[in-house]
């Protein structure tokens, strides 16, 4: 796939997901093969109001390229104004966010709610586009809610103002994560546009994969929930849609194995206080579906140290041999 200049090497990518696809996470799903990686969105308020922990949010190191940094907002002036401090960064592109349906969010005009307003969603990728030489993608859902599916417009209009691809995530704001996912919107959008379209929404395995290529016929495949406590998703995709292999889920001792290496790599990057609190939610994800599990998230609720969170794996290991 290619981005204006740049070419996009592989099949799937890691989504940007707000307090999951940090530097850790990012640079472990490239290691298993995400062929590219997009940090968690970055408020273009923030950054243009000098925020620490938004500029924070957009470093990016070799081990995760190529590599975008995802920017929201409302205001097309101050979206394009954030550029100058995203691009300080060196990102291979920049992915603009018109797709989170958090209240938080969509609820102060940003993400899904432009969807709301295409003249100022089409306003905002104009300023983006026109403020850096960097290609320049869109995420988006396939509408605010059932009645009004206007991904195609949005396409549309990101693809007239000069953006290099869109990422189409087949459900509506008013969805949110509940089935179903709408591929009809996304092929759709592919048969309109010239410019890449990429699928999003619920791809968790090689087969999934191949599934939304056929449905859709999409240039590439975005992966978030699918990824949540299983980096090795993208291993699993690249074997199938290569030559048709499938890899099993890996046994719970190189689960464990991988979720220790993981959040020792979150305490590194943050240290150990808070990459210990914030190992808590992915350590509940890579036990998911083995055995003693609901006890076993319960202790990892509670741990205070990458020690205890080793033996914890170590236990795990035994019980489940």
């Amino acid at each position: 796939m290619k981005l204006k200049g740049l070419t996009i090497e592989g099949f799937a990518a890691l989504a940007p997901m707000a307090g999951v696809a940090d530097r850790a996470f990012r640079e472990l799903c490239r290691q298993y093969g995400a062929a590219y990686t997009v940090s968690e969105m970055v408020s273009s308020k923030g950054l243009t109001m000098g925020d620490r922990k938004s500029k924070e949010l957009m470093k990016l190191t070799d081990a995760e390229r190529p590599a975008g940094v995802q920017i929201f907002g409302s205001d097309p002036d101050i979206m394009a104004d954030c550029v100058k401090s995203v691009i300080s960064t060196e990102p291979d592109f920049i992915d603009i966010n018109m797709g989170c349906p958090a209240p938080k969010i969509a609820g102060n005009g940003g993400g899904a709610c432009l969807m709301k307003d295409l003249n100022k969603a089409q306003a905002i990728i104009k300023a983006v586009v026109n403020a850096t030489d960097l290609p320049v993608t869109v995420k988006m859902r396939s509408g605010w809610d059932a009645d009004s599916l206007n991904a195609l417009d949005l396409a549309r209009r990101a693809e007239a103002e000069g953006a290099a691809a869109v990422t189409v995530h087949g459900r509506t704001r008013a969805q949110m994560y509940a089935p179903p996912v709408n591929t009809d919107i996304i092929a759709e959008i592919k048969r309109e546009l010239s410019i890449p379209v990429i699928a999003n929404g619920d791809v968790t395995d090689g087969q999934t994969a191949a599934i939304m290529l056929e449905k859709t016929n999409a240039d590439f495949l975005l992966v978030g929930r699918g990824a949540l406590g299983r980096p090795w998703v993208f291993q699993q995709i690249n074997a199938y849609l290569t030559d048709g292999r499938i890899i099993p889920e890996p046994p719970v001792s190189e689960r464990m194995r991988v979720m220790v290496k993981h959040i020792k790599m979150l305490c590194e990057y943050k240290g150990e206080r808070i990459g210990i609190r914030e190992a808590r939610k992915h350590a509940a994800w890579y036990m998911k579906g083995i055995r003693g599990g609901a006890e076993f998230r319960r202790q990892a609720g509670q741990l205070g140290s990458v020690e205890q969170l080793e033996e914890l794996a170590y236990k795990i290991t035994l019980e489940n041999s």
